[in-house]
């Protein structure tokens, strides 16, 4: 079906918007997806668009009504795996198992089987079947040596069914092999991986986790508003006090070989009246022989 021209745009600035957030932010691309389902409800791509974002934030039932009203349209069975996995969302796993059995799968690529194959087993476990879950996954996609985009994922579901059997040193190859294959970072299978070899990744800047260790947890400092904060590897953040001594905002003062007078006291070069110990005062004959003028003069009388 054919759009006016400027229908026609404002319906695929929508479908682009929902593309692009429907891994990020599937409630915004929903509410995308309704706009475009307001303007073009009979154009095919609107109806699949509006069935993933719907799929999406879980509207899974309602996902089901626009995947077939798409696939009524077109009359391709490419939808038929999701539409499936619907089923099972729906609580309904029976239905998706019965799904995986119609002759539509036949019309499927092999990335379509495969999807299906995952639909079968996760409603085999549905259904409490997990050892036939792990048969289900048993092919020779899975078998094969060769890297698919899909190869991580059937890789990684079948590690996790082995798991739900018991079977812990196999799941393990098997996450490490979805890993191997997993180069989109589409699955988990590292931390997978982890958990099995008792790994525990802690965040280093989280006082909960600190607190867990036995160790105190770390506090930043406050600094009051409109306070300098010396920046590392300055004069100010290096020397103690050089925010008021004389020497903070002196220019051109050597860097090194040169004659400085340093002061013995608490700051670099600080005067001797500027200190109230008396420690920097210069001896002279006059307070040599007579520190106290008054004791002398009642020595005379």
């Amino acid at each position: 079906m054919s759009l006016p021209k400027t229908l026609a745009v404002d319906v695929a600035r929508n479908l682009v918007m929902v593309a692009k957030l429907l891994d990020e932010d599937p409630g915004q691309a929903y509410e995308y997806s309704k706009v475009a389902l307001r303007l073009a409800s009979r154009v095919a791509s609107v109806r699949e668009a509006a069935g993933f974002a719907a799929y999406g934030v879980g509207k899974y039932a309602e996902a089901l009504a626009e995947f077939r009203a798409a696939r009524r349209m077109t009359g391709s069975a490419d939808l038929w795996p999701v539409m499936a996995d619907c089923e099972r969302g729906m609580g309904r796993p029976e239905r998706a198992l019965a799904m995986a059995g119609e002759p539509e799968v036949q019309r499927l690529d092999k990335a379509g089987q495969v999807e299906m194959r995952l639909v079968a087993a996760g409603a085999r476990r549905d259904m409490g079947q997990p050892d036939a879950a792990v048969v289900t996954l048993q092919s020779p996609e899975l078998a094969s040596h060769s890297v698919q985009p899909w190869t991580a994922r059937l890789r990684y579901a079948y590690a996790d069914a082995l798991l739900a059997v018991g079977r812990e040193d196999e799941a393990r190859e098997w996450f490490a092999r979805a890993l191997e294959a997993d180069q989109g970072g589409t699955t988990d299978a590292s931390d997978r991986l982890a958990e099995l070899d008792g790994v525990e990744f802690v965040d280093a800047f989280d006082p909960e986790a600190e607190e867990a260790d036995g160790t105190e947890p770390r506090h930043e400092a406050q600094v009051p508003d409109g306070a300098e904060v010396p920046v590392p590897g300055s004069a100010e953040a290096e020397l103690p006090g050089a925010d008021s001594g004389p020497e903070a905002g002196v220019k051109g003062a050597p860097e090194s070989g040169g004659d400085v007078a340093l002061g013995s006291g608490d700051g670099p070069g600080e005067p001797p009246e500027a200190r109230g110990d008396g420690a920097g005062v210069q001896e002279t004959p006059e307070t040599r022989e007579s520190p106290d003028p008054a004791r002398d003069g009642a020595r005379e009388e």
